[in-house]
């Protein structure tokens, strides 16, 4: 599996030294580098009997890549760290790498290297790595009040398409895509830094806890109105699956890798970044002023 991972991988046009030295060599023109890691852990974050080794290896690439966009950089490289039992089948290894070379591509980025090792079950531990292109890095803590919240990208279609896996269900097939093959809208992360984004995230958590995560740093209140996110998409799902109202999933369900930025008022925003809310003096978040009731997203550990 070793000897064949280059050919299943190739390079890109910043890897200097690629797959098979004690470590790789990423050219890196910014003279800066956006670093971030995230899990992925059967049982946890996929099953296998719903993801086929292509289905993983699309997630794993964009949960790390979609962070390197959240801070306006572009995405260059990838490293992952794999355990995986004995008796995992060498082809659905192979599916494996080539979801994750083809979610790369599509970012723009490319694998580079990482370990293997045994264990129970399979475990990915991934290292997204991004360049600034001469851009400041766009933070979580800048948000002032009377900046635009906007988002670019879809919000609760992964936790749909969860919903609609756990019933034994397979259609609609997008809502189903969205929860095993995410697809951040990377080049969007870029473009919000050029536009003068004061603060970005990547919604991976919940939409309310990660704009959470904003509010807190940057010491601001910030305000969804719950019309300007609505679906019609998931509305028409709901009674299928035993939910009431699709909104808990776009406020709080995560993993769609949407990005999430603030604006200062005014700004001339592109077609794909949809105004949800506005930031104001306080603390938190609320939905239309109120504040939400419940968890905000996912917790690990609650």
């Amino acid at each position: 599996m070793i000897d064949a991972l280059p050919a299943w991988l190739p390079s890109g046009p910043r890897t200097l030294v690629g797959i098979g030295d004690d470590a790789a060599v990423l050219a890196t023109p910014d003279g800066r580098v956006v670093a971030t890691t995230d899990f992925l852990i059967e049982g946890r974050h996929f099953r296998r009997d719903w993801s086929d080794g292509a289905d993983v290896g699309h997630k794993a690439a964009a949960r790390s890549l979609a962070d390197v966009a959240a801070m306006g950089a572009v995405p260059t490289g990838l490293l992952l760290a794999l355990a995986a039992p004995p008796d995992l089948p060498v082809s659905w290894l192979e599916s494996l790498a080539s979801g994750l070379a083809s979610e790369c591509c599509r970012a723009g980025a490319s694998l580079i290297g990482g370990d293997t090792a045994r264990a129970d079950t399979v475990i990915l531990a991934v290292t997204g790595l991004g360049d600034l292109a001469g851009r400041a890095p766009v933070l979580r803590s800048g948000a002032t009040a009377g900046d635009v919240v906007a988002v670019a990208g879809s919000l609760g279609h992964a936790a749909a398409g969860l919903a609609l896996l756990t019933a034994g269900r397979h259609e609609p097939a997008p809502l189903i895509a969205a929860q095993l093959r995410p697809a951040p809208p990377y080049d969007a992360g870029p473009e919000a830094a050029d536009l003068g984004a004061t603060s970005m995230i990547d919604i991976s958590d919940g939409l309310l806890a990660d704009l959470g995560h904003i509010a807190e740093a940057s010491g601001v209140l910030i305000n969804v109105h719950a019309s300007t996110v609505s679906d019609q998409n998931l509305t028409n799902i709901t009674t299928s699956v035993g939910v009431t109202s699709a909104l808990s999933w776009i406020l709080t369900g995560g993993e769609d890798h949407a990005l999430a930025a603030t604006f200062p008022a005014g700004t001339r925003l592109p077609p794909r970044w949809r105004p949800i809310g506005e930031v104001r003096q306080g603390q938190g978040v609320t939905v239309d002023g109120r504040r939400h009731e419940g968890p905000a997203g996912w917790d690990h550990f609650r």
